[in-house]
């Protein structure tokens, strides 16, 4: 196709480094080349057998009809009741949607969220789709580098200076995607009281917590209050603790529509004259 027929939101896209490195695995292996893959984020386990019998059952019994958009309630009742006993953060069955795996969730929590213009702190290193899935929401992604010595999170202090009168959502991921790093409660805390004393949307990727070592402890930022709850959006899925990234089922958990989560105009159009007067 010639690329003056492709929209300039998508031309203007990275291709994605994770499928390029699994592709390039997949040939090496296949030429008979002894790799270790860190590309694509898949288990080398099997789905577990009672999960395929489920879903063989569910196939037997004529569950292959049109679902309610949002999800089967059945389903949506479960990971209300996993979201309270695994997160100590409750989400009534209605403030949960199932969709396509965890990287829709996210994109449909970007893109329901943010305005053309917006900004959108992602801390680094992060996974690669982030700030692809930002600019396609016409948003712009801001990218905070953390350090070392702080174990490669991003500090409450950097994330205050990383605000600017276009911010509209924070993007944490913790376990994190590629470091490990996760946060601590008082970590999180810290960060949460920025956000809420700036009204800053908080997009919490926990696709990865149950893939967590010696004594570390993984905390769901929306257990820690009423308040923080209300401000964000929790995103997980069944990808990597049940070996099921073929299935492509992850969900969304977010407060229904109410204050923050309201119609708003964009903080700053992009063609204003002041936008860069607003970032610094």
């Amino acid at each position: 196709m010639d690329t003056d027929l492709v929209a300039s939101h998508i031309a203007n896209l990275e291709p994605s480094i994770t499928l390029a490195i699994t592709s390039q695995a997949k040939k090496m292996i296949e030429q008979g080349e002894d790799v270790c893959s860190f590309g694509a984020g898949e288990p080398d386990l099997d789905t577990p057998d009672f999960i395929k019998e489920a879903a063989i059952q569910a196939l037997q019994d004529g569950k292959t009809k049109y679902t309610p958009s949002a999800g089967i309630m059945p389903l949506r009742e479960a990971l209300h009741e996993k979201l309270l006993l695994d997160n100590n953060v409750e989400y009534a069955a209605s403030e949960i949607i199932v969709n396509c795996g965890a990287k829709h969730s996210c994109y449909q929590a970007i893109l329901a969220c943010c305005n053309p213009g917006d900004e959108v702190i992602i801390p680094a290193p992060y996974w690669t789709s982030y700030p692809e899935m930002v600019k396609m929401a016409h948003a712009d992604p801001y990218v905070v580098q953390t350090k070392a010595e702080n174990g490669w999170k991003m500090t409450a202090e950097e994330f205050e200076d990383a605000i600017s009168g276009r911010t509209r959502m924070v993007i944490l991921n913790s376990p994190n995607n590629p470091t490990g790093a996760v946060y601590s409660k008082e970590e999180l805390e810290a960060l949460a009281e920025v956000a809420l004393s700036e009204d800053v949307i908080i997009l919490s990727d926990e696709i990865y917590e149950k893939l967590i070592y010696n004594d570390r402890k993984h905390i769901s930022i929306a257990s820690l209050s009423q308040e923080v709850r209300d401000l964000t959006i929790t995103i997980n899925g069944f990808s990597k603790l049940y070996s099921m990234t073929g299935w492509r089922i992850g969900y969304t958990a977010a407060p229904k529509p109410s204050t923050p989560f309201r119609a708003t105009p964009p903080r700053m159009s992009p063609a204003s004259p002041n936008t860069a007067l607003l970032r610094r």
